[in-house]
């Protein structure tokens, strides 16, 4: 597995953020990093399809949020700023 690229898009390496904890290739950390960059392209794709620009992903948001909580990864959101990107 191509960690760069699978950090850099996610969605074109795994299927689902399930598919991601499942892996067996991948440290903790590495999978953490990767789900935090799809939950960044996920926020920034519910913030375009806000604004009418829908896109080709399903909502991804919350299947992300519950693999990182599966790696016991909880991000601070109550020090996050007030924009969804």
């Amino acid at each position: 597995m191509d960690f760069e690229k699978a950090k850099l898009n996610p969605a074109a390496v795994f299927k689902s953020p399930q598919e991601v904890v499942s892996s067996q290739e991948l440290s903790r950390p590495q999978k953490i990093e990767i789900l935090q960059r799809w939950e960044q392209d996920a926020t920034l794709m519910e913030v375009a399809e806000e604004e009418g620009m829908p896109g080709p992903q399903p909502k991804l948001l919350q299947p992300i949020r519950d693999a990182l909580h599966a790696l016991d990864y909880w991000p601070d959101t109550e020090n996050s700023g007030p924009s969804k990107a």
